[in-house]
């Protein structure tokens, strides 16, 4: 038997608090409550096309987590990244271009980035183009990997 729709208040009112979290979790209090707004304009445009009442939990959330990576695409940055270098020094990928070579792609952009140009997690995931959590997983696997080739080196 297939679940009935229930009425959009009831729906609401049974999932506003989860997604708030949610979003507060992904974007920060602030940028929550806009999120949180096109969250449920969406469902509300949506609702009265939804077929059966089933997985509306994992269907809200999905809106919210396509909210969050639409705000983050937003935010990407454009053009170059900007010169960080003083003039009479390397830029900061050339410190960093010896002791980065070997690495994966991914993992050498998220450590130049944060290590080189300072830049915080949620800049180098959107340049990237993915999110804040894989941006430090990359430079936490590349950093992790420097220092087992650094550990190997001295050993030998």
């Amino acid at each position: 038997m297939v679940a009935s729709v229930p009425p959009f208040e009831a729906f609401y009112e049974r999932h506003k608090t989860e997604v708030f979290r949610f979003l507060a979790g992904k974007l920060g209090r602030e940028r929550a409550e806009d999120a949180f707004q096109e969250t449920f304009l969406r469902a509300l445009r949506a609702y009265p096309r939804l077929e059966h009442g089933e997985h509306l939990r994992a269907w809200v959330l999905t809106i919210a987590s396509r909210i969050v990576i639409d705000g983050a695409r937003r935010q990407r940055p454009q053009g170059e990244l900007p010169e960080l270098a003083i003039e009479d020094v390397r830029p900061a990928f050339e410190e960093l271009a010896a002791l980065t070579d070997e690495l994966p792609p991914k993992e050498r952009a998220a450590v130049v980035l944060r290590y080189g140009y300072d830049l915080d997690y949620e800049e180098i995931g959107a340049a990237l183009g993915s999110t804040s959590s894989a941006a430090r997983q990359a430079a936490s696997a590349g950093v992790r990997r420097l220092r087992a080739d650094n550990k190997k080196e001295t050993q030998q």
